[in-house]
């Protein structure tokens, strides 16, 4: 018996052993999130044929959008195709009246999103466009685009792990930061592009490859508390596809180089570490000629940003209902109710607008995370407009 029928027999034999030790048959159905009607329909198929009857006529469980069986699906479409003025609410009613018990239905946020995702509901209005797919930025004027990394970790003469952070200048070439850290925690990189930021002012986007701390694997469309604090200060940002290093080339050629003149032999501690790093940032930005400048070294080139960091602007949403702030756990409070959103987002002011009965879109900055359902508590994603799958190489 192939794993995935297995695995649905065995949620349904936890279903029927549950109502054979006397529980209501309610409170089961309410805790396995099918109606009692299907509840009633499994448990006679056991009673008749006995345990066969719990592996023939399995169905799979629906919860997200991108994740719904095609015919389901298509029926959304063509229901709200005869019904143009139907919202998510009585869509899914005649849902659960057509299928008749025989598959779990969407929620209505689930139903809104995929009405959304093909165009078939109105969408909140803007005064600036919303982020759509583009190519990874070509970078060709000094900080439109940084590059931002960690060289490989390697141990110092102590024993102890050094871990470079380095950004570069993606037009000049210019090593902006050559950091000896002894970690990839997030709060020890946020205050080092903090003091960079203060030196050399804001790009208008960074590129990073998908690991910590400029993603998180875990995490609502893979952000960080790092990635979210660049998209606060107004820089975009851009994640090169995973196995793809060749999108980042420039660089992980500087990268090559730091390895070969900066790391062989390390140093004794990462103070001398830093020391030596000092040393070959200032020989790479000021006497190495680059072949691809012409034979110019990249401080000629480059100029300090026009923006200066002042710090996080305040956020607003004029266009919402009301903006609702995000909880130290990463959720939200509405009408009594606790929605998970994202601990990423901790801290953050999220702008909710009800786009219709019983359904709010949840936005942050101008980016649309998704549609909230007060009834089942949950959030649900819309296409993440921050992935690689959205900023292919041109």
């Amino acid at each position: 018996m192939p794993w995935k029928e297995c695995s649905v027999m065995d949620e349904r034999l936890r279903f029927v052993s549950r109502l054979l030790d006397g529980e209501a048959m309610t409170d089961v159905c309410r805790e396995f999130g099918i109606s009692r009607k299907t509840g009633y329909k499994i448990y006679r198929r056991y009673q008749t044929h006995g345990l066969e009857a719990l592996s023939d006529r399995s169905r799979r469980p629906v919860r997200y959008a991108n994740q719904l069986p095609a015919q389901i699906e298509s029926l959304i479409i063509r229901l709200k195709r005869e019904k143009p003025h139907w919202g998510a609410r009585k869509i899914r009613e005649l849902l659960v009246r057509r299928l008749d018990g025989d598959h779990r239905i969407p929620a209505k946020s689930t139903v809104h999103a995929t009405l959304h995702r093909h165009g078939l509901v109105k969408a909140i209005a803007r005064p600036r466009h919303r982020a759509k797919g583009t190519s990874l930025s070509a970078g060709t004027q000094p900080n439109d685009l940084w590059c931002a990394d960690y060289k490989g970790e390697f141990k110092l003469g102590n024993g102890r792990y050094c871990y470079p952070l380095t950004v570069t200048d993606h037009a000049s070439r210019f090593l902006l930061l050559c950091e000896a850290l002894e970690s990839t925690r997030e709060s020890v990189a946020i205050q080092a592009f903090e003091q960079l930021f203060a030196e050399r002012g804001l790009p208008q986007a960074i590129r990073s490859d998908n690991g910590i701390p400029f993603a998180s694997p875990n995490a609502l469309f893979n952000l960080s508390k790092l990635s979210v604090w660049w998209l606060r200060l107004g820089i975009a940002i851009e994640r090169i596809q995973p196995g793809h290093p060749q999108q980042n080339g420039r660089h992980e050629r500087m990268h090559l180089t730091l390895k070969r003149e900066a790391t062989r032999p390390p140093a004794m501690n990462h103070l001398q570490q830093q020391a030596r790093f000092d040393t070959f940032v200032t020989e790479f930005n000021v006497e190495r000629p680059h072949e691809a400048l012409a034979m110019k070294c990249p401080a000629e080139l480059y100029l300090a940003a026009p923006r200066s960091y002042r710090g996080l602007p305040e956020l607003t949403y004029p266009l919402h209902d009301r903006d609702v702030l995000v909880t130290a756990c990463g959720r939200i409070c509405m009408h009594r109710k606790r929605v998970n959103v994202s601990t990423v987002l901790a801290g953050q002011r999220l702008g909710i607008k009800e786009v219709d009965d019983g359904i709010w879109i949840v936005s942050f900055m101008h980016y649309d995370l998704g549609f909230i359902d007060l009834e089942q508590k949950t959030l649900q994603p819309l296409d993440n407009p921050f992935g690689p799958r959205l900023l292919p190489m041109s």
